[in-house]
């Protein structure tokens, strides 16, 4: 799922590294200087012969770094429907350009790209070009297939806003280099910054602890498959987040922190959100109404917004509701309350008091130090008189914030004021939901004409599948298939055979690339599970994390790993709700209730 700030806004989602830690080094050698990035008017290549006299790698990696960074696709924004040919010469275009020049500067350029960025054919391509000329390039160059991560360390601060992963690399020549990639979670477990320095990693850590003022931070070893499972889950989740992230060198630096990380071992752990059951927030809620933090909040309001609140902290962020920042308070009340929950504005008034009081029983149940517990009631208070300004203005609410989202509807409105109970200001659902069944099944005519007979139990469908993928598509089918026979039916089976299809057929590099089997025969599994409201009361009720368990994996990625898969096989990527797109991947009780739900909103 995609994230989206209300109005091409980020909430500001945590710190980015510990304060004052981060060096100068990489912008001082790569953006500054003569032939540097701000130049008013920079030459490319008198930028190449500029980093070529560094004999440091990191000048040639981070400017190759950064052209692959703004010609890849990951650039361009899908919902603002730009052509390619408008945002600049294309890939393609751009390498060719350096084949057909036989110059020093293009040869380095044309070895760093092959190094951090290319597939195997453009590899090979590459390696005829250069193996024709007669150019002197860096050593350090012809070593980069050997260069070793080494190793890898987690930063941590008690409140879990983020976490910054740092990986050293070292040449075969003994240069070397450190990545710090900053991951938040309060934004969706995506990368929000990143940069890379020239200092080893036992130097930069020294450094960055040196300055550091934050007694509340860890420093800690981690294995080093761990680092690349999170740093690749979290550079995907930040691919697919719309406005993107960027800083003054991230996403420039992405192509080269993703060399970094390919360096590391697979078959690490991701981040792995904690699930809480019903009987644990329950358990939650009784001893936060036992405490007396809760005195004057035992009305149904109250009570009914600590469940809101426990929502948003269970299921969103982190996942921790013990544990609340300044940053998770900030998108409560600037964002998340207001857009998600539909209700009178006496109702949602009194959610700041609950806020405070179930903030400061969650610090004393983790022991979270006085300070910090300050920081975040004081921004209670900060974020307060916002909020209410917000909960009685015009704005888009449930289903039209979501649609607004996506761009379905002006967020700008024009929007009913809102009101009190029965005299709130009635805004016309009945398009909106229509709108949402048409997107679930593709098509207005699709909605039209939708049945609910069963799926037929078929085989599963190999046409247009290239052989050289065929053994991987395999694996996954055979987990998908067992999968179904033992927790679901044939329909879902049906379901799933028809997705992984789409997806080997119309995007065969996702399975050319290294991955495990049962990851993404779990995402696709999740995916169908999601769209059919597997894992709703009234769609079935399996738990995401019974699912999981199947296939031996916790809750962690499966999402990221999913939407990266269904982009492969051309599915729609909504801002919103998972979709499908069309009706073929629907079992017939999920059509049913679309069908019903249609009815009921088209009279």
């Amino acid at each position: 799922m995609r994230r989206v700030a209300r109005k091409g806004r980020h909430p500001r989602g945590g710190r980015v590294t510990p304060k004052g830690t981060r060096p100068e080094s990489y912008r001082e050698r790569v953006r500054t200087g003569p032939g540097g990035w701000d130049d008013p008017e920079p030459d490319l290549m008198r930028d190449v012969r500029a980093v070529m006299a560094d004999e440091h790698p990191l000048p040639l990696l981070a400017l190759a770094s950064s052209l692959l960074a703004v010609i890849g696709p990951r650039r361009a924004n899908s919902f603002e429907q730009r052509a390619t040919e408008a945002t600049g010469p294309s890939r393609e275009e751009l390498l060719r350009t350096f084949t057909e020049v036989d110059r020093p500067e293009t040869s380095a350029l044309l070895a760093a790209v092959a190094a951090l960025g290319a597939d195997e054919i453009e590899r090979r391509r590459i390696a005829r070009v250069l193996d024709g000329r007669s150019h002197r390039l860096p050593d350090w160059l012809s070593g980069m297939s050997r260069a070793d991560a080494y190793r890898a360390v987690e930063t941590t601060h008690v409140l879990r806003d983020g976490d910054s992963v740092i990986v050293g690399v070292r040449f075969p020549s003994g240069h070397q280099l450190s990545a710090v990639v900053y991951i938040d979670h309060n934004l969706g477990t995506l990368v929000k910054d990143a940069f890379v320095v020239s200092e080893p990693i036992d130097d930069l850590i020294d450094f960055m602890r040196t300055k550091s003022d934050d007694p509340e931070t860890t420093w800690t070893d981690i294995a080093l498959g761990d680092a690349r499972a999170r740093i690749a889950d979290a550079i995907e989740t930040g691919a697919m987040t719309i406005p993107p992230f960027e800083t003054d060198t991230w996403p420039a630096c992405r192509p080269l922190v993703e060399w970094m990380a390919a360096l590391l071992p697979e078959g690490g752990v991701g981040y792995e959100r904690p699930e809480w059951s019903d009987d644990e927030r329950r358990d939650l809620v009784a001893r936060f109404a036992d405490s007396p933090h809760a005195a004057g909040l035992d009305d149904p309001d109250h009570a009914d917004l600590l469940d809101t609140i426990l929502w948003f902290a269970c299921d969103y962020g982190p996942g921790d509701p013990l544990r609340w920042s300044p940053v998770a308070v900030e998108i409560l009340l600037e964002d998340w309350i207001p857009r998600k929950i539909v209700a009178d504005v006496g109702y949602l008034s009194k959610a700041p008091a609950v806020l405070r009081g179930f903030v400061r029983f969650c610090h004393g149940e983790r022991s979270i130090p006085a300070h910090l517990t300050a920081e975040t009631l004081d921004a209670i208070d900060r974020w307060e008189p916002s909020y209410q300004a917000t909960i009685r203005s015009p704005r888009p609410q449930g289903p039209a914030a979501l649609l607004a989202a996506v761009g379905a509807l002006d967020p700008d409105g024009p929007w009913p004021m809102p009101g009190n109970g029965a005299d709130r200001g009635p805004l016309d659902y009945e398009p909106v939901m229509l709108d949402m069944l048409r997107r679930a099944v593709g098509s207005g005519e699709a909605l039209d004409d939708l049945h609910d007979v069963p799926l037929p139990d078929e085989p599963f469908d190999w046409t247009g599948i290239p052989d050289d993928i065929r053994g991987r598509v395999a694996e996954v089918l055979a987990l998908c298939d067992r999968c179904c026979d033992e927790l679901l039916d044939a329909e879902y089976r049906t379901a799933t055979r028809r997705v992984l299809a789409r997806i080997a057929g119309h995007g065969p590099e996702a399975f050319r690339r290294r991955g495990r089997a049962d990851t993404a025969a779990a995402a696709i599994c999740w995916a169908v599970g999601r769209v059919n409201d597997l894992f709703s009361p009234s769609g079935g009720g399996m738990t995401q994390k019974d699912l999981l368990a199947h296939f031996g994996i916790q809750q962690g990625s499966v999402s990221q790993r999913a939407g990266t898969l269904l982009a492969a096989g051309g599915f729609p990527r909504r801002t919103g709700d998972l979709t499908l797109g069309f009706p073929d991947y629907l079992i017939s009780s999920r059509r049913r209730h679309i069908i019903a739900t249609r009815d009921r909103y088209s009279d």
